[in-house]
């Protein structure tokens, strides 16, 4: 079992980390210790970036002071049951030296928190021990996640992504119709607080840029199925951006007020199907509809035919 650290560090991001997502860089320093726990450290305000509180995604930049308490290092990772682990290793679509794109099942956490004891990233951890994520996805969303293996790795591809070298391409059915074959959406977002006490992600003129593609597949009815490319990967920003022009992505339970408006579909119509990665060559990866979605766009095929 490793020793716990006995005093609070500062610790100054250097040249190899700029960029680093906060959580995957105490993962990196503190050890061996669930990931929920680093979250907790850093909603309580354990953790600092020159002296102030940040959000675990919060992007370090070189030169910073990363404020990190002591932690007692567990001596192993996040206990995920043994059914998940079996399942992941089976959704690996391509593994090497430097990294491994996974096909995220839809309802899996990319990562621990809110009140998640294990996500994706601690399924995969058990895999592959020294991977990390470089990016996200909602734990709705299905489809194509990067995890680099090693340093140099993590920020050659965090970078890539920081630098929208990375093409993303998603599939959604969206509960109405584009007004024209693509459309393309540049609407700033902001995160939210509702009345409920929910978090939502709004159009803001104030907010950060966003900027998504869509671009219609297929008309069925009075939905269309449509492909989407984003230049920048906020939170929800294809599901806000869907409703936005008044065709929300169907089974999208926070954005649609029709959330179970197409027959036999029993979650969010979004999925990650493509991904272009630009290191350490150029490679294209894809992932098919899962059959939970297949299945019930076939279903409206038929029934519109």
């Amino acid at each position: 079992m490793a020793t716990p650290r006995q005093s609070v560090r500062e610790v100054t991001v250097d040249a190899d980390h700029d960029g680093q997502r906060l959580d995957n860089f105490l993962m990196r320093e503190i050890g061996s210790v669930p990931r929920s726990l680093v979250y907790r450290l850093i909603r309580t305000g354990q953790v600092r970036v020159d002296g102030g509180r940040a959000k675990p995604m919060r992007k370090l930049a070189r030169g910073e002071t990363v404020r990190i308490p002591p932690v007692q290092a567990t001596g192993g990772p996040a206990s995920v049951p043994d059914g998940v682990i079996e399942r992941i290793r089976g959704a690996i679509v391509h593994r090497q030296s430097e990294l491994l794109v996974v096909d995220k099942p839809s309802g899996i956490a990319a990562q621990a928190g809110s009140g998640l004891a294990w996500g994706l990233s601690d399924a995969v951890a058990r895999i592959v021990p020294d991977a990390v994520p470089v990016h996200r996805l909602d734990r709705e969303t299905s489809g194509l996640m990067v995890f680099a293996v090693g340093r140099t790795a993590a920020a050659e591809l965090q970078k890539a992504f920081r630098e929208r070298r990375v093409d993303k391409k998603y599939l959604a059915l969206l509960d109405g119709r584009l007004r024209e074959d693509r459309v393309e959406v540049d609407a700033p977002l902001s995160k939210v607080r509702d009345g409920s006490g929910q978090h939502r992600v709004v159009v803001d003129e104030a907010g950060d840029a966003a900027r998504s593609t869509f671009q219609r597949l297929e008309t069925i009815g009075h939905r269309d199925f449509v492909e989407v490319r984003i230049e920048t990967g906020r939170t929800h920003q294809i599901r806000v951006h869907a409703a936005h022009l008044g065709a929300p992505v169907a089974g999208d339970e926070r954005y649609n007020e029709r959330p179970d408006s197409v027959p036999g579909l029993e979650r969010l119509f979004l999925h990650a199907a493509a991904l272009r990665l630009p290191w350490p060559e150029d490679q294209l990866f894809g992932a098919p509809l899962p059959h939970d979605l297949d299945e019930p766009l076939d279903a409206l095929r038929g029934a519109s035919a």
